[in-house]
């Protein structure tokens, strides 16, 4: 569904990928995890169209979106729930959501029944329900993020970008989040998961790739990698 081949990226003169490539396998749930700074959240960046590549060649269901820029991404069927949960602050949680579905209502995505997207999105996000109309600026950080996840699901999409859903949530929050997470996968959403809880991300994923200073160092089915002695010392803890 989603295919990255020697993708190369960066800020400037800063280079930050060095020619990486993954797979995400449609109905499949895949994680990408390494230390800060390695270059996941700038690998999401490039396959959404947030910066431009600088080499390398990105496919969504077998077209060719390297380069585009992120609107037309997005109307192609990528959605990206993005780091620091970026919701509109002024506007309600039923307008972020349908916010969501804006190529949907435009004609540029197949629209659907949006009225029942929505409702789906209240059964799977209970709180959000409760605080429909709030302003989605006085949510707390874990009802922000569960908005941000629902607004990217609102498109519908092929394939589902999530950067660093658990980060600053306490650790109550971080397993609904993880819990959705698990739901989403069930439902065979395809994924691909950006997460600093390397443990609880390769616990649910399908299969997962371990960056290092903008390359992949290490990739193969989710138990290969819990049971690796390097994954385990470098990313997992000895409490894991």
């Amino acid at each position: 569904m989603l295919q990255v081949e020697n993708l190369v990226a960066g800020y400037g003169k800063v280079q930050v990928l060095h020619g990486i490539s993954i797979a995400v396998p449609q109905g499949k749930l895949v994680t990408l995890i390494g230390s800060n700074g390695a270059g996941k959240t700038t690998t999401l960046r490039a396959v959404s169209g947030m910066i431009e590549p600088s080499a390398g060649t990105i496919r969504l269901g077998g077209d060719n979106i390297t380069g585009l820029p992120s609107h037309r991404i997005t109307q192609r069927g990528l959605a990206h729930s993005p780091e620091g949960r970026r919701v509109f602050p002024t506007q309600s949680v039923t307008d972020n959501l349908l916010l969501g579905a804006f190529p949907r209502l435009t004609g540029s995505r197949p629209k659907g029944d949006t009225g029942a997207d929505l409702e789906k999105m209240f059964e799977l996000f209970p709180r959000l329900k409760e605080r429909r109309e709030q302003l989605a600026g006085t949510l707390s950080g874990g009802e922000q993020q569960m908005l941000a996840m629902a607004r990217a699901l609102m498109l519908n999409p092929d394939v589902l970008l999530l950067d660093e859903p658990s980060m600053g949530l306490a650790p109550k929050l971080v397993e609904e989040v993880f819990s959705t997470i698990a739901r989403l996968k069930e439902r065979k959403t395809t994924m691909l998961l950006v997460e600093q809880f390397a443990a609880a991300a390769l616990e649910v994923a399908d299969f997962g790739y371990v960056m290092e200073n903008g390359r992949i160092s290490a990739s193969g089915p989710s138990a290969q990698l819990r049971n690796d002695p390097a994954v385990k010392a470098a990313y997992l803890g000895a409490a894991h």
